[in-house]
């Protein structure tokens, strides 16, 4: 089997996994959707949404107490980002996710992720000589059978020597933050807002409407540290526990400067690490700026409407130093009842340089406003 290389053999082998559920070995990250956890991912994200920060103003709302971050489900499995195992030493990178929220997420529930392989395609690429879209399905399911959630996830797999040599990114390059942005995103943090209690009414948002922006960043080592604490990570491990996956896993050993082998996740706060894979610095996590984009949705929304849907494809890497707008658009309004409406909004994510990082579309609902009659 060739080190770094997607042959014939190891894609025929990984072809024959589509529609099977997939396991792995390592415990989830979190198997129950508790205070902690709810906060620590709110934290890492920069979510201040009293809904799942304040328990006795949850108490008050219509969800009637504590809730999770809609995307916090990324954290019950290290693979519901999509399983993309296989072809050792071939680099892989988060794509994308199609999120389908079916309820709120409850404090107190415990909830399994089931992960099935679903298509493994060879698309055409100037950035590798071989690259391929590994997508899987996810059910998130409670213990008493209720799906919370589904979703569809997709990551890509490049050959990293051939990423390298070619250099697509040659031109991106990593710069010192301007005192006057850092100024700037201060001002915007601040007026960053929830909506709360008030409602957003489904007759008040004519398309055309822009939901109100949000920025992260600018993104540093640190901030990549704080996602892992409330995410968990693929395969940050320590000690004894990271070499005996090694033991297992030989390849996913990369010897950093000092030749200690690190985690292929080690690109998003390794900038060297990251320029051996042909990309200038150290990046983003791809779910965390999905994350961000929900944030950005439920500000809005409020305590009275719901997150329904979420397509977010990863379209360009979000380096250390980078700034990162949150952006929509209603596109689409249509009734639902008497008592809900529906909005569908183009998303986007841009940074400091105006160039789209992530873009998609977002399905929301909303209530209706109450007639003189009731």
């Amino acid at each position: 089997m060739a080190h770094g290389i997607a042959t014939d053999e190891e894609l025929e082998r990984l072809r024959a996994r589509l529609g099977q559920r997939m396991e792995i070995r390592e415990p989830p990250h979190l198997t129950e959707v508790t205070r902690d956890a709810i906060r620590h991912w709110a934290w890492a994200t920069g979510d201040r949404n009293k809904l799942y920060l304040d328990e006795d103003y949850a108490k008050q709302s219509p969800v009637g107490g504590l809730v999770a971050p809609p995307c916090m489900l990324y954290a019950i499995s290290r693979i519901s980002i999509g399983y993309r195992g296989g072809l050792p030493g071939v680099h892989s990178m988060f794509g994308g996710t199609w999120w389908r929220w079916k309820e709120p997420i409850q404090l107190g529930q415990a909830i399994t992720a089931e992960v099935t392989c679903t298509k493994l395609d060879e698309l055409k690429s100037r950035f590798a000589s071989r690259m391929f879209k590994q997508v899987s399905d996810i059910r998130f399911v409670t213990n008493d059978g209720l799906e919370v959630a589904t979703s569809e996830s997709w990551g890509m797999r490049t050959e990293r020597d051939t990423a390298r040599e070619k250099g697509k990114y040659k031109l991106l390059r990593p710069e010192p933050v301007a005192q006057e942005l850092i100024e700037e995103v201060t001002e915007l943090y601040a007026k960053e807002k929830c909506r709360g209690d008030d409602p957003l009414y489904w007759e008040d948002v004519p398309v055309g409407t822009n939901a109100p922006s949000i920025v992260r960043g600018p993104y540093s080592a640190t901030t990549a540290v704080a996602f892992e604490q409330a995410w968990g990570g693929l395969f940050v491990k320590a000690h004894g526990y990271w070499y005996d996956y090694l033991d297992r896993h030989p390849a996913a050993g990369i010897p950093n400067a000092y030749n200690v082998p690190e985690p292929p996740e080690a690109v998003h706060w390794d900038g060297e690490l990251a320029r051996s894979v042909g990309v200038p610095e150290a990046y983003d996590y791809g779910p965390e700026r999905i994350a961000w984009i929900a944030t950005m949705l439920t500000n809005w929304i409020g305590d009275h409407g719901f997150l329904e849907e979420l397509y977010c494809e990863i379209r360009r890497f979000n380096l250390v130093g980078d700034v990162t707008y949150c952006e929509g658009t209603v596109t689409e309004s249509t009734e639902i009842d008497a008592g809900r409406g529906r909005l569908r909004l183009d998303i986007r994510a841009r940074d400091q340089r105006d160039q789209v990082t992530a873009k998609g579309w977002a399905v929301v609902q909303l209530p209706r406003r109450p007639t003189d009659d009731g």
